[in-house]
This record gives structure tokens, sequence and C-alpha cells, in this order.
């Protein structure tokens, strides 16, 4: 027992063995839970429902939870920082199935780790938003420390399902450096959104809330441009990545990407020209969530690490035609 309390991971881990399945399911239900929280958080935003607990981290100045007085807004914003522990859930899942694996990877329980304090750190940002009363850079900040645990939620996924070898490159280096532009022009695209939401009519609250400083026309067409730019970048790594007869892996990761762009467009434009009615900004930000998950998986599939070890067995790398032939420079 007192091992179990001085280390409890290393007192699972000496008594359980994850399938590597089981350890799979753990960093998919992480990842779906990022995706989740984003939702909700932006559910919160547009039902108006930002201030419906009015501090933090109590719901109310004397109570901890929403109550009746509070209505529908107090619950709503209310079940969005109870998902937090949903969230921590799942997290804590990756972290304990990771440690306990065998063989182990140190590498996926420290991106277990980094989740866990991202979540930390969002839920303090997450409070201090609330005592500023919505101040829209903050709520932005908010959105952005989401983004930055599905990025790392994202990796494990990614890093559970391959090995540890050396990252061994599958395509030449100027098509690496343009999947690495086109990850830095979508990480700029996701910014420059959130100015956009900030400077828009969803301040998350039916009171004056604070508005960034910007032209929503202005910025809107800043951020169109930015979707543009990845659009046609998108398109130029894809016919890129057949003329050079890339692994089929690696095609279809820039497909996928450029399809879910398509969709995003759509319902980008829609939302502009209809005035932002909130059941399309609520696709809209579902949709952001995908292209960054898109766009990581692009960028993890110009590189490959081998096979996931297996318990008991060594792990095997993988052989492809990227093996067989040069890479051109």
């Amino acid at each position: 027992m007192l091992k179990a309390v001085r280390n409890p991971l290393a007192f699972i881990a000496a008594r359980w063995t994850p399938s590597p399945r089981t350890v799979r399911r753990a960093a998919l239900a992480s990842l779906v839970m990022s995706v989740a929280i984003v939702i909700t958080g932006g559910a919160v935003r547009l039902t108006g429902s930002g201030l419906g607990c009015e501090t933090w981290p109590k719901c109310s100045g004397d109570s901890l939870v929403a109550t009746q007085e509070m209505g529908v807004h107090g619950l709503i914003e209310f079940g969005n920082r109870m998902l937090t522990y949903v969230v921590c859930a799942a997290v804590g899942w990756v972290i304990i199935a990771s440690r306990a694996a065998k063989p182990e990877r140190r590498g996926v329980t420290r991106l277990g780790w980094a989740q866990f304090w991202v979540v930390m750190f969002n839920g303090v940002l997450g409070g201090l938003t609330v005592l500023a009363e919505l101040n829209p850079f903050l709520v932005a900040g908010h959105f952005l420390a989401a983004i930055a645990l599905l990025t790392v939620t994202t990796l494990t996924w990614q890093r559970v399902r391959e090995g540890d070898d050396t990252p061994r490159p599958l395509v030449g280096v100027p098509v690496r450096r343009a999947v690495v532009a086109l990850t830095g022009l979508a990480g700029a695209l996701m910014v420059v959104g959130t100015a956009v939401t900030g400077t828009g009519e969803h301040a998350g609250d039916s009171s004056d809330i604070e508005r960034m400083p910007f032209d929503w026309e202005w910025i809107t067409r800043v951020h169109s441009l930015l979707a543009w730019a990845v659009v046609l970048g998108t398109a130029a790594v894809w016919i890129a990545l057949r003329t050079m007869d890339a692994p089929p892996a690696t095609l279809a990761r820039a497909r996928d990407l450029f399809v879910v762009l398509m969709g995003q467009g759509v319902i980008g434009y829609t939302q502009y020209f209809l005035d932002e009615p909130e059941g399309l900004v609520a696709l809209h930000l579902l949709g952001s969530t995908l292209v960054w998950i898109a766009v990581l998986r692009l960028l993890l599939a110009t590189r490959d690490r081998g096979q996931a070890p297996t318990p008991g067995h060594a792990p095997e790398r993988i052989k492809d035609s990227a093996e067989e032939t040069p890479v051109p420079a």
C-alpha cells in the first residue's frame, strides 16, 4: 500500500499490462474529448452563457454549482466546466495506459503529461476569462489553448500507432518544407479566426461585452485570404506528392485535408452571407478542429518511425517504395 501511495503509476504498471489496442483507444478518447471541449466552449459563447456562472472557481459568490435562479445560461456554463473533468479522466487514462504498457514508451507518457498540463493551464485561463468579464483577448487565448490541447492529443494518437525509430523522411526536402509552411499558414488562419470572432457579434453574453478593436469586414477578408492560401497550398502539395509517387498514406492525408478545407470553406462563406447564424458558426468551429487535425496528420505523414512495438516483440521497420528508391533532395 505504501508503494501505491508513493508511486501509483509504477504500482499500476507492475500489475497491469494494457494491450496496444487499449492504449490506442485511450489516445483516441482524449482526442475526441479535446474536440468536444472546443465545441461545448463554442456553445457557451453562442448561447450567450459566458457569464452564466458569474465568478470562478465557484459558479456564484455563494454556490459552487449552478442554481435554479441562474437559469439555462448557468446550466450551460457549469456543464462546460464539468466537462473539463471528463477531459481530465480521458487524459488520465492516456497517462496510466502509456505508463503501464510493455515495453514502456516514455515519449508517449510525456505527451500524456503534456496533455494534463495544457488542460490545467486552460482551466485557469478560462477562470480568468470569466473574472475579466469575457475580455475578447483572453477568450481568444482560451480557444488557442484548447487548440494546443488538440495538437498534443493528435500527436499522441499518431505516436501510439507508430514506432520509436528515428524519423525517416518519406518525401523530399522541398515538399517537407512546403508542408511545414502550410502548417504555419493554417496556424495563422486559426489565430486570425479568433480575431474575426472577437470582433463579431457573438460576444458570449447578452450584456455589453468588450470587442476587439478591428473592422469586422477587414479582418474577415484577411481570414478569407489566409483560407485561400491554405487551400491553394494544400492543392500544390497534393499535386507535388502525386508527381513524385509519394507513399499512399501521405497522399491520402493531403487528399483528406483538401476535402475538409472545401467543406469548411462552404460553411464559412455561407455563415458570412447569412450574418453568422449560431448553428453555422458552431459547424464552422467544428470544421476548424477537423482542419487542424488534418493539417497535423499530413505533417506527420511525411515521415516514418516504423511499426509500433508490441509486448514481447521488438518493433520492425515498415518497408515501402520510399525505402527502395532514393528520396529526392
